[in-house]
């Protein structure tokens, strides 16, 4: 496992509505839902200096009538960016974890007593949607995310007396399973449907050829890492935000998000 694969694997995975390569920078645009497809990805090392890139950006997003934030990871080049823009009054913000685990040992405990199926696009969305009460505009974007993803991909939704119960996105990319919009039902929380969900999602991807699986966890949400942790998942690395003024309107970010 090398971490900088996840971090391509995870681009490649929950990709943006428009992206542009800027001088080893990766700009992404999604109107507004997620930070992730929001930002500036400062991946590779370039030429043009720092303050003319930073502002080059800073136009860009305004065109677009967004705060220019910038997802920092510990690959970003150059190294002294992160203090650059904090001296330039960016707000760091939305510090996330990224837990990884081999799936080639990985066993479920028991049997699931309720049955996890593939859903299609519109009965994933509209689980979803009922789960968190995303608006018309978020479910949009949200969609048409869903539909670009070039992975093999999996709408999971779990079905208990007949109705959903939770659902999460599984997206397998050269080996490695990303995990995405995991919730549940917030009427069913505390039952274990967030735990068999995942359990679900990680047999999926050893069937389909998955040999490492990876999530981003926002740092404060304890109950998740909870979870994540009895299924053997660990810290690799993880990343936050510089914003030049507060992205209230984003979504949140697209990850595991809850335990269960």
């Amino acid at each position: 496992m090398i971490p900088l694969r996840i971090e391509e694997a995870a681009l490649r995975s929950w990709p943006a509505l428009r992206e542009e390569l800027y001088d080893g920078w990766l700009l992404r645009l999604a109107r507004g839902y997620t930070k992730r497809a929001n930002s500036v990805n400062p991946a590779y090392p370039s030429s043009i200096g720092l303050e003319e890139k930073v502002e080059t950006c800073e136009r860009f997003y305004a065109r677009e009538d967004q705060p220019c934030i910038f997802r920092m990871t510990p690959f970003s080049h150059p190294v002294e960016l992160d203090r650059f823009l904090e001296e330039r009054d960016y707000r760091k913000m939305g510090t996330t974890l990224v837990l990884y685990r081999h799936l080639q040992d990985w066993r479920p405990n028991t049997a699931a007593a309720v049955d996890l199926s593939e859903a299609d696009l519109d009965e994933w969305m509209a689980a979803f949607r009922s789960f968190t009460g995303s608006s018309d505009e978020e479910q949009d974007v949200h969609r048409t995310i869903l539909s670009m993803i070039g992975g093999r991909r999996m709408l999971g939704s779990l079905i208990d007396s007949g109705r959903p119960v939770a659902c999460g996105v599984g997206v397998i990319d050269d080996g490695y399973l990303g995990l995405f919009d995991i919730v549940t039902d917030p009427q069913q929380r505390g039952r274990g449907y967030g735990t068999t969900l995942i359990a679900g999602l990680l047999g999926w991807a050893q069937e389909s050829g998955g040999r490492h699986a990876y999530l981003q966890v926002v740092e404060s949400n304890e109950p998740a890492l909870r979870t994540y942790a009895k299924f053997g998942f660990e810290e690799v690395y993880r990343y936050w935000y510089r914003a030049s003024r507060c992205p209230e309107a984003a979504a949140p970010e697209s990850s595991a998000a809850e335990g269960g």
